[in-house]
């Protein structure tokens, strides 16, 4: 019986994506090094330091992990202050999860900085929800099951009573591995790539009634 819905972040609530990969351009920029938006996908839903470390890797640059995370995330703060919104449907579904009795958690691989500035700036701020679970917190990211398991734990709920919507197919991987039933989200890839899922929905606005009634 579900029980509790374990959120991403990125391409699940907020489409942050885009400021992220500027963000990060304009760092390696500041340090010469030339990037392109390509480079960063084979690192989405991994976390910044894989995000930032694959590019890093890419074009062989002595990355500075947190000298040059905290200089994104400073680019990052000021180019979305006021520019990031939900996307469709995600205040309303948080609230009908409310309705239903369950319990709802964030489960980003972002840092907590991101993930403090992102549901800030949506409106709907880290106490909304009854956990969260950012990068700093884990330890193997995604595709690893780690930050599922830790979401349920902290919600004292079973993993196969979790419903996890997801938008990446690493995410839907950690997912699966950790025992729970995915909604996959076509924001960032195609249904083909989400083929782990056992909903699909555009995003939030149009999720299946038997994704929630179970």
């Amino acid at each position: 019986m579900l029980r509790a819905v374990l959120f991403d972040m990125d391409g699940v609530l907020v489409d942050s994506e885009p400021f992220i990969c500027r963000a990060a351009m304009i760092m390696f920029g500041e340090h010469g090094i030339g990037v392109k938006e390509s480079d960063f996908l084979p690192f989405v839903g991994m976390g910044e330091n894989r995000y930032i470390g694959g590019v890093a890797e890419k074009y062989r640059f002595p990355l500075d992990i947190e000298r040059d995370k905290a200089r994104t995330y400073q680019i990052y703060a000021q180019i979305t202050s006021g520019q990031l919104r939900p996307l469709p449907g995600t205040p309303e579904f948080i609230g009908i999860c409310r309705k239903r009795g369950l319990k709802i958690a964030v489960a980003t691989s972002a840092d907590e900085v991101k993930m403090i500035i992102n549901l800030r700036e949506i409106g709907i701020p880290v106490s909304s929800f009854d956990a969260t679970v950012h990068g700093l917190m884990i330890e193997k990211k995604k595709p690893h099951p780690e930050i599922y398991l830790r979401a349920a734990a902290l919600l004292g709920v079973s993993p196969d009573e979790c419903l996890v919507v997801e938008d990446a197919p690493s995410g839907l991987a950690a997912g699966k591995t950790a025992g729970t039933r995915c909604l996959g989200l076509t924001t960032s890839f195609s249904e083909d790539q989400l083929a782990l899922a056992d909903w699909l929905a555009p995003d939030l606005s149009a999720v299946p009634e038997e994704a929630i009634s179970w």
